[in-house]
């Protein structure tokens, strides 16, 4: 397509375009190949150059040719300027009357009539200009390659800077029939909109991660045959991950922390009570369980086995603590836990949040 556009093109906008077009991508490519050190581009910058330089010479040659045009010459190599001095008098000069001589037939034929000066002249004007050509195509050339040139460092540069996950729409799914029973229920969209928070990762002592993935689930808790609401959320960084999960059972967080220390394991779990905004809560550690599915390869046939450790702060729904807890758990693939106060610090900024989204 370029080239048969370059064909059909007058020679006084042709060859602007070219030099046009050959000047800047040689000065561009050989810049290039100055700065990143290639001999293979220098080469291609070096042809184009060339290149430009022999239809820069082209137009030079028709621009001498057009100023000073050369007079025709005859059969012999003789210059017909006498021929032309008495055809130019010939034209000059009157016309013979009409008189009684003239026969029947009608007037004598005449020599042909030649183009006059003013014609002539006329033509000539109505010839294009070829430099108004060649500024022409020059300056829309110009102005096309700026703007290829300047136009990446005009524009505004891409944002690299990776973006933190934001929390999944599920708004339109069906909640479980006992949402409908349980007493002003948060779902997990709003808890994962509460957990996600941009100050979260300083909150876990890691301020400069960002969260790789935040999602908000509204299910049941476990072995209750879907009788008991549970939605929790959960955002993941690099180093920690932490949920937040809302359980509406009959079980305070008294009778939890009776059961830890019937059963023995209070040092194990590193059980502590203490108070959270004004209602009981109790800090524990509990291995999660990791799940591995063997498709046939060797290893090990033990589909669950025991986790990272994770540490717990459960918190009363309410003050009275008259059954139910929010739950907000962090763990690691390492192992590795942040400290109990950064829990706490957790707790004071999201459950404020969770308390006034539930109670609408």
């Amino acid at each position: 397509m370029l080239g048969l556009l370059l064909r059909v093109l007058p020679f006084w906008v042709r060859e602007p375009l070219l030099i046009a077009l050959g000047s800047v991508l040689g000065v561009r490519i050989t810049y290039l190949a100055i700065h990143d050190h290639e001999l293979v581009a220098a080469g291609i910058g070096a042809v184009f150059l060339v290149f430009t330089a022999v239809r820069v010479h082209m137009v030079v040659r028709a621009l001498r040719a057009r100023r000073n045009p050369v007079p025709a010459a005859s059969a012999e190599g003789t210059v017909t300027d006498a021929v032309a001095q008495a055809w130019a008098q010939a034209q000059v000069a009157p016309a013979p009357a009409q008189g009684p001589a003239q026969t029947a037939a009608g007037p004598r034929p005449g020599p042909a009539t030649a183009t006059s000066p003013a014609a002539t002249a006329t033509s000539a004007e109505k010839e294009p200009n070829p430099w108004g050509q060649a500024v022409a195509a020059v300056a829309v050339f110009a102005a096309i390659a700026a703007a290829l040139w300047l136009g990446p460092d005009m524009l505004p540069a891409e944002d690299d800077t990776p973006r933190a996950a934001s929390c999944s729409d599920t708004e339109d799914e069906k909640l479980p029939a006992v949402y409908g029973k349980t007493p002003r229920p948060v779902t997990g969209d709003r808890l994962c909109e509460a957990l996600n928070r941009p100050d979260l990762a300083r909150l876990l002592g890691t301020p400069t991660e960002i969260a790789t993935s935040a999602s908000g689930t509204s299910g049941t808790a476990a072995l209750t045959d879907g009788k008991v609401a549970e939605p929790e959320a959960r955002v993941s960084f690099d180093t920690y991950t932490v949920t937040l999960s809302a359980t509406y059972n009959d079980l305070s967080t008294a009778q939890y922390v009776k059961l830890v220390k019937i059963a023995g394991d209070e040092d194990e779990k590193g059980l502590r009570t203490l108070t959270v905004l004004g209602r009981p809560a109790f800090l524990s550690s509990e291995h999660t369980m990791k799940f591995e599915i063997n498709l046939g390869g060797e290893g090990s046939s033990a589909p669950v086995q025991q986790g990272p450790l994770a540490r717990t702060l459960s918190v009363a729904l309410d003050g009275k603590d008259r059954g139910g807890y929010y739950d907000i758990t962090v763990w690691s693939e390492s192992g590795a836990l942040p400290t109990d106060q950064a829990l706490l610090d957790i707790a004071g900024k999201v459950l404020p949040t969770v308390l006034e989204r539930g109670a609408h």
